[in-house]
């Protein structure tokens, strides 16, 4: 991430994700930029877009990967498991559009 083009792409990328994916619990909506969790999710997702090698599977694997603490950190579990599946839809298309414009 030391290239400074790589750094304001994830940075944009980031952006868009965390004003498009949201936690879902109890019928509660938190957006990941709210959570603090877009930038890391970029981060880990972004490589995937510059080696072409986005699919389904690679993103879910990284999503799975991803802990989310709750309880105050007495528990976490994957941002996979809270994100609603019209969100990873919507998290797909996204990255499928961006991928396209870099």
């Amino acid at each position: 991430m030391s290239n400074p083009s790589n750094t304001e792409a994830i940075e944009r990328l980031a952006a868009q994700i965390g004003e498009v994916v949201y936690i879902d619990i109890a019928k509660w909506h938190l957006y990941l930029n709210d959570a603090q969790l877009h930038t890391s999710v970029a981060e880990q997702l972004f490589p995937l877009l510059v080696d072409s090698q986005l699919d389904e599977d690679r993103v879910l694997t990284i999503l799975r990967s991803i802990p989310v603490k709750i309880g105050g950190g007495q528990r976490e579990l994957p941002l996979a498991d809270l994100l609603p599946m019209q969100c990873q839809v919507d998290l797909m298309d996204l990255l499928e559009a961006y991928q396209r414009e870099l």
